[in-house]
């Protein structure tokens, strides 16, 4: 059985461990690799074609709207199918849920959603779908 392939994409090692668990406990996703910064993403997006991108903001190198434009762009030049890309972020009245939006991400969700919420985004933006949390458009 094939699942939804994600990726995580965060400075924090304990954030990225905890989503780790959180994706592994589901039959259908399984964790394809992590990246602590968005240069390293880009790096991962092109390696492990991720589905699915759980995408932090704020991070070192390259912060992660630009990472997601960057994996966009790379798999739209060599012809791949791009990984859907949700963006996390604690930020919840920041304007970055527009900017990742603009930036082809498929989605913005708040790092303290819901378990169930984070895992039915990733099942949503898999299918084409956009989701944006109610608590970032305010």
């Amino acid at each position: 059985m094939s699942g939804i392939r994600v990726a995580l994409v965060d400075d924090q090692a304990l954030f990225r461990a905890g989503v780790r668990m959180l994706v592994e406990s589901q039959p259908d996703l399984t964790v394809t690799g992590e990246a602590g910064d968005g240069v390293a993403a880009v790096e991962l997006a092109a390696r492990a074609r991720p589905d699915v991108m759980l995408m932090d903001v704020r991070m070192p190198l390259l912060d992660g709207i630009a990472a997601t434009e960057r994996i966009l762009a790379d798999a739209d030049r060599d012809g791949r199918t791009p990984p859907r890309v949700l963006v996390l972020t604690t930020f919840d009245l920041d304007e970055n849920a527009a900017r990742a939006i603009r930036a082809g991400a498929s989605g913005f969700v708040l790092k303290d959603a819901d378990p169930e919420f984070l895992l039915a985004a990733i099942r949503t933006v898999h299918q084409g779908n956009q989701v944006i949390a109610a608590a970032a458009t305010r």
